[in-house]
Protein backbone atom coordinates (compact mmCIF):
# COMPACT_ATOMS: atom_id res chain seq x y z
CA UNK A 1 0.00 0.00 0.00
CA UNK A 2 1.16 3.80 -0.56
CA UNK A 3 -0.34 6.40 0.94
CA UNK A 4 -0.70 9.95 -1.68
CA UNK A 5 -1.11 13.31 0.66
CA UNK A 6 -0.61 16.92 0.09
CA UNK A 7 2.79 18.41 0.17
CA UNK A 8 3.46 19.98 3.52
CA UNK A 9 5.87 22.42 5.01
CA UNK A 10 7.79 19.43 6.43
CA UNK A 11 8.13 17.20 3.39
CA UNK A 12 9.34 20.35 1.29
CA UNK A 13 13.36 19.61 2.06
CA UNK A 14 13.23 15.70 1.36
CA UNK A 15 10.89 16.86 -1.85
CA UNK A 16 13.70 19.21 -3.08
CA UNK A 17 16.28 16.84 -2.82
CA UNK A 18 14.34 14.36 -4.62
CA UNK A 19 13.89 16.80 -7.01
CA UNK A 20 17.67 17.18 -7.35
CA UNK A 21 18.37 13.63 -7.28
CA UNK A 22 15.75 13.08 -10.42
CA UNK A 23 16.94 16.15 -12.07
CA UNK A 24 19.89 17.48 -14.05
CA UNK A 25 21.57 20.26 -11.87
CA UNK A 26 20.81 23.36 -13.32
CA UNK A 27 17.09 22.42 -12.98
CA UNK A 28 15.71 26.05 -11.14
CA UNK A 29 17.62 27.53 -14.59
CA UNK A 30 14.75 26.54 -16.60
CA UNK A 31 12.60 29.15 -17.88
CA UNK A 32 10.10 27.62 -16.37
CA UNK A 33 11.15 27.73 -12.93
CA UNK A 34 11.29 32.08 -13.46
CA UNK A 35 7.26 31.77 -13.39
CA UNK A 36 7.28 30.08 -10.21
CA UNK A 37 9.71 32.41 -8.68
CA UNK A 38 8.21 34.17 -5.50
CA UNK A 39 4.92 32.15 -6.69
CA UNK A 40 2.66 30.38 -4.08
CA UNK A 41 2.33 26.43 -5.30
CA UNK A 42 -1.35 25.73 -6.01
CA UNK A 43 -1.28 23.97 -2.54
CA UNK A 44 -3.79 21.43 -2.47
CA UNK A 45 -2.48 19.89 -6.14
CA UNK A 46 0.88 19.83 -4.57
CA UNK A 47 1.06 15.70 -3.47
CA UNK A 48 3.64 13.16 -2.78
CA UNK A 49 3.09 9.76 -2.45
CA UNK A 50 5.19 7.78 0.31
CA UNK A 51 5.29 4.30 0.98
CA UNK A 52 3.77 2.36 3.98
CA UNK A 53 6.70 2.80 5.89
CA UNK A 54 6.76 6.30 4.89
CA UNK A 55 9.32 6.05 2.03
CA UNK A 56 9.33 9.31 -0.06
CA UNK A 57 8.35 7.93 -3.38
CA UNK A 58 7.41 10.43 -5.57
CA UNK A 59 5.76 13.88 -5.53
CA UNK A 60 4.14 16.54 -8.34
CA UNK A 61 3.87 20.25 -7.85
CA UNK A 62 1.28 22.55 -9.30
CA UNK A 63 1.77 26.58 -10.02
CA UNK A 64 -0.75 29.17 -11.30
CA UNK A 65 0.22 30.89 -14.40
CA UNK A 66 -2.18 32.75 -17.05
CA UNK A 67 -2.39 32.73 -20.83
CA UNK A 68 -4.75 35.29 -22.80
CA UNK A 69 -5.97 36.81 -18.96
CA UNK A 70 -7.09 33.22 -18.59
CA UNK A 71 -6.02 31.19 -15.39
CA UNK A 72 -3.60 27.89 -16.07
CA UNK A 73 -2.31 25.18 -13.67
CA UNK A 74 1.25 24.77 -14.59
CA UNK A 75 2.18 21.06 -14.14
CA UNK A 76 5.65 20.25 -12.91
CA UNK A 77 7.96 19.09 -11.67
CA UNK A 78 6.73 15.52 -11.25
CA UNK A 79 9.27 13.00 -9.94
CA UNK A 80 9.68 9.12 -8.83
CA UNK A 81 12.72 8.25 -6.93
CA UNK A 82 15.25 6.53 -9.24
CA UNK A 83 14.20 2.39 -7.35
CA UNK A 84 10.53 3.31 -7.91
CA UNK A 85 10.81 4.29 -11.46
CA UNK A 86 8.76 1.95 -14.06
CA UNK A 87 6.11 0.88 -11.13
CA UNK A 88 2.96 2.84 -12.42
CA UNK A 89 3.86 5.65 -9.29
CA UNK A 90 3.69 8.74 -11.01
CA UNK A 91 1.12 8.04 -13.30
CA UNK A 92 -1.23 7.34 -10.02
CA UNK A 93 0.20 10.97 -8.70
CA UNK A 94 -0.59 12.42 -12.08
CA UNK A 95 -4.58 10.85 -12.89
CA UNK A 96 -4.76 11.56 -8.91
CA UNK A 97 -3.75 15.20 -9.09
CA UNK A 98 -5.38 15.52 -12.84
CA UNK A 99 -8.88 14.55 -10.52
CA UNK A 100 -8.14 17.14 -7.63
CA UNK A 101 -7.44 19.73 -10.39
CA UNK A 102 -10.62 19.28 -12.04
CA UNK A 103 -12.33 18.99 -8.49
CA UNK A 104 -11.45 22.55 -7.51
CA UNK A 105 -13.04 23.82 -10.66
CA UNK A 106 -9.48 24.42 -12.92
CA UNK A 107 -10.53 23.83 -16.28
CA UNK A 108 -6.67 24.01 -17.62
CA UNK A 109 -3.37 22.72 -17.33
CA UNK A 110 -0.04 23.14 -18.99
CA UNK A 111 3.37 21.50 -18.34
CA UNK A 112 6.41 21.58 -20.51
CA UNK A 113 7.69 17.75 -21.40
CA UNK A 114 7.60 14.55 -23.53
CA UNK A 115 4.27 14.26 -25.50
CA UNK A 116 5.11 10.26 -25.77
CA UNK A 117 5.06 10.34 -21.72
CA UNK A 118 2.32 12.40 -21.55
CA UNK A 119 -0.46 11.57 -24.42
CA UNK A 120 -1.16 9.17 -22.32
CA UNK A 121 -2.68 11.42 -19.93
CA UNK A 122 -4.61 13.48 -22.63
CA UNK A 123 -1.97 16.25 -23.16
CA UNK A 124 -1.42 17.46 -26.56
CA UNK A 125 1.10 19.69 -28.12
CA UNK A 126 -0.54 23.68 -27.87
CA UNK A 127 -0.08 25.73 -31.01
CA UNK A 128 -0.18 28.63 -29.85
CA UNK A 129 0.82 29.03 -26.45
CA UNK A 130 4.40 30.51 -25.85
CA UNK A 131 6.69 29.38 -22.90
CA UNK A 132 9.64 31.92 -22.35
CA UNK A 133 12.82 31.22 -24.21
CA UNK A 134 14.63 29.03 -24.58
CA UNK A 135 11.62 26.49 -24.42
CA UNK A 136 11.23 24.24 -27.42
CA UNK A 137 7.77 24.93 -28.46
CA UNK A 138 7.24 21.18 -29.29
CA UNK A 139 7.53 20.59 -25.34
CA UNK A 140 4.76 22.60 -24.70
CA UNK A 141 1.78 20.24 -24.36
CA UNK A 142 -1.51 21.01 -22.85
CA UNK A 143 -5.10 18.88 -21.31
CA UNK A 144 -8.04 19.79 -21.01
CA UNK A 145 -10.24 19.14 -17.61
CA UNK A 146 -12.94 20.85 -18.96
CA UNK A 147 -14.26 20.52 -22.79
CA UNK A 148 -13.03 23.24 -24.71
CA UNK A 149 -11.04 24.76 -22.04
CA UNK A 150 -8.02 25.34 -24.39
CA UNK A 151 -10.41 26.64 -27.66
CA UNK A 152 -9.02 30.54 -28.53
CA UNK A 153 -6.84 30.32 -25.56
CA UNK A 154 -3.40 31.13 -27.14
CA UNK A 155 -0.51 33.60 -26.11
CA UNK A 156 2.55 33.91 -24.05
CA UNK A 157 2.50 32.09 -20.72
CA UNK A 158 2.53 34.68 -17.49
CA UNK A 159 2.80 34.84 -13.89
CA UNK A 160 -0.42 34.93 -12.22
CA UNK A 161 -0.93 37.93 -10.17
CA UNK A 162 -1.70 37.68 -6.82
CA UNK A 163 -5.23 37.95 -6.82
CA UNK A 164 -5.59 34.95 -9.70
CA UNK A 165 -4.61 32.56 -7.56
CA UNK A 166 -7.03 29.90 -6.03
CA UNK A 167 -7.06 28.84 -2.56
CA UNK A 168 -8.32 25.93 -0.52
CA UNK A 169 -8.51 23.31 1.94
CA UNK A 170 -5.37 20.91 1.27
CA UNK A 171 -7.63 18.21 0.84
CA UNK A 172 -7.52 14.58 2.12
CA UNK A 173 -5.10 11.38 1.97
CA UNK A 174 -5.81 8.35 0.19
CA UNK A 175 -4.39 5.42 0.49
CA UNK A 176 -4.00 3.15 -2.74
CA UNK A 177 -2.55 -0.24 -3.46
CA UNK A 178 1.09 0.19 -5.36
CA UNK A 179 1.07 -1.33 -8.88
Amino acid sequence: MAEICPETPADEPEVEALYDLCFAPGRTALSSYRLREGVARVAPLCLVLRSEDGILKAAIRYWPVRVADQPVLLLGPIAVHPTAQGEGLGALLMRDSLARARDLGWSRVLLVGDAPYYNRFGFAKLEDVEMPPPTNPDRVLGLELVAGAWVGVGGEVERAPEDARRAAPAGECVTIPEP
